[in-house]
């Protein structure tokens, strides 16, 4: 899964130890999207959904 250098940079403020996960739940939810890259407004959508602003 491609990441914009955005999106990239914002993953990067997660903490490393749960970075791993998230990224796998982002990318799992950008596949069942169909998309093939994730961008930030992705990103943003994506964390909002699970509850963190």
């Amino acid at each position: 899964m491609e990441w914009t250098p955005e999106a990239e940079a914002s993953l990067k403020e997660v903490p490393f130890f749960v970075r791993p996960a998230v990224r796998r739940r982002i990318e799992t939810l950008a596949a069942e999207a169909s998309r093939s890259s994730i961008d930030l407004a992705f990103y943003a959508a994506a964390k909002a959904r699970f509850g963190q602003t």
